[in-house]
Formats: C-alpha cells, sequence, structure tokens
C-alpha cells in the first residue's frame, strides 16, 4: 500500500470538509481502515480451511460452508470500505474541476477579469449539492451492508457449530466454525463502527441543511424585525444640514399635510371675550 499516495489523499478529502466530517474521516481511517488491514484478515484467514464437518463425505463440507457463508467475510467488507470511502473522492473531484475551469477562464480572459469563483472549495452551488449527496450516499451504503451482514450473520453471531443437511451429505451433520468467538467480537466491532459512521453523516447532513437555511431564512426574519419595529403613524423627520431642527411646517409639509398657521393672539382675544 503507497501510504504516500494515501496521506495525500486523504488531506485533500479533510481540507474540504466540515469538522464532522473530519471526524468521519478519522473514524473510517483509523477505526475501519486499518483494522480491517491489520486484524481482520488475519482473523478470517482460515475460515474456509479449519471448517471442520463430522463426516468423511467428500464435497460436504464445502456445500455446507457455502451455506452459511455464501460471501467471503473479508471481501465483503472490503467492498463495504470501497463503496463507503469512494464517494469522499467527489468532493476534491469536484473542486479539481472548479479550479481548471477557473484556470481556463483566466487563460482565456484577461487575468484581472472577475473569477468565476470567490473560493473554490467553498461549499456552495453544485459542490453544497456534492457534499450533501456523497453524505446521504455513505450512510445508506453503511446502512445497505448492515443489513446483509444482519441477513448472512443472524444478530450478527458466529455460533460454534451448525447443523448442514445439504446433499451430499448422507445426514444432518455438525460442522464447526473455526475461532468464533473471535470472529464474533471483530464483526460486533465493525457493526458498531458503522453504526457510527451513519450517526455522524446524518448529523453532518442536518447541521449542512440547517445552516443552509439559516442562511437563507436568516436576512429575511431581520428585515421583517426591522418592518415591524417601524410605526407606521410616525411622520418622516431630518434634521437640516445646517444640525438644526426644522420648524414645525416643514414638518408637515414633510408628512403630506397642508400647513396649519396658529394665530396666539387670536385665540387670547377669544378666550378674554
Amino acid at each position: 500500500m503507497n501510504w504516500a499516495f494515501l496521506q495525500g489523499l486523504l488531506s485533500g478529502v479533510n481540507k474540504y470538509s466540515t469538522a464532522l466530517g473530519r471526524i468521519w474521516l478519522s473514524m473510517v481511517f483509523i477505526f475501519r481502515l486499518l483494522v480491517y488491514v491489520v486484524a481482520t484478515e488475519d482473523v478470517w484467514h482460515d475460515e474456509q480451511k479449519d471448517f471442520a464437518c463430522n463426516t468423511k463425505q467428500p464435497g460436504c463440507p464445502n456445500v455446507c460452508y457455502d451455506e452459511f457463508f455464501p460471501v467471503s467475510h473479508v471481501r465483503l467488507g472490503a467492498l463495504q470500505l470501497i463503496l463507503v470511502t469512494c464517494p469522499s473522492l467527489l468532493m476534491v473531484m469536484h473542486v479539481a474541476y472548479r479550479e481548471e475551469r477557473e484556470r481556463r477562464h483566466r487563460l482565456k480572459h484577461e487575468p484581472n477579469a472577475p473569477s468565476l469563483y470567490d473560493n473554490a472549495g467553498k461549499k456552495r452551488g453544485g459542490l453544497w449539492w456534492t457534499y450533501l449527496l456523497s453524505l446521504i450516499f455513505k450512510a445508506t451504503v453503511d446502512a445497505s451492508f448492515l443489513y446483509i451482514f444482519h441477513c448472512l450473520y443472524k444478530d450478527y453471531d458466529m455460533p460454534r457449530v451448525v447443523a448442514c443437511s445439504v446433499a451430499p451429505c448422507p445426514h444432518t451433520v455438525d460442522c464447526f466454525i473455526s475461532r468464533p468467538t473471535e470472529k464474533k467480537v471483530f464483526t460486533y466491532f465493525m457493526v458498531a463502527t458503522a453504526v457510527i459512521c451513519i450517526l455522524l453523516n446524518l448529523s453532518e447532513v442536518a447541521y449542512l441543511v440547517g445552516k443552509r437555511c439559516m442562511e437563507i431564512l436568516g436576512p429575511r426574519s431581520q428585515k421583517s424585525r426591522r418592518r415591524d419595529r417601524l410605526p407606521d403613524a410616525c411622520p418622516p423627520y431630518a434634521l437640516s444640514q445646517e444640525g438644526h431642527s426644522q420648524d414645525g411646517t416643514s414638518v408637515l409639509m414633510k408628512a403630506g399635510l397642508a400647513p396649519i398657521q396658529v394665530d396666539i393672539h387670536k385665540q387670547q382675544r377669544q378666550h378674554i371675550r
């Protein structure tokens, strides 16, 4: 395995991920990929060689093994890891496509021409949808493989002895699985890490959708609040350019009302009479 290439690839994926995405990537790389490479293959490498049945009938152990293990546990786990990690590369490919498009735009127009993207790695537009769909796809793949494992190994259990009566076995024979407890422990561990990854993916989906809704609905709610704060009957007035308040006539005229001339002396005379 080329670890330098893998490190560069993971650093590129980590660069365009959120905080939850980085936790998911660490979970996949450390607790799933490394455990699979280091331990799981060694645990399951003797699954068919040490699968023994208490009969000498030719072909009986082979058909019984195929009855209880129709798909290799190691190969099924490898397929799951490949399908889960591949969607993360879509972000890197999409960002590379944006950068290449930006470069061609610069070559075609002047170098100082307006750029197509403010930030090629910022999750906006199509890149946001790519990231969101990759999260949904990863969660769906993990959930599907958990269901497949549950169907192949009932309750993810690994019994010590299984009864087999498939032809060409002459009668019901007992077959024994090698190291069933160790295989059960690693199966539970793989199931637990897959469930945690599903929860991280769903949490990241909720975070992205919620953040996007806040960005869209936030400015609208602020504008509506500002409109509600302004009273309808408040006349628009302003200070004059010299900094002095305007007289009552100008205020009334700005408010759309006719100026009212009040004769104070006349009112006083009427009051004396």
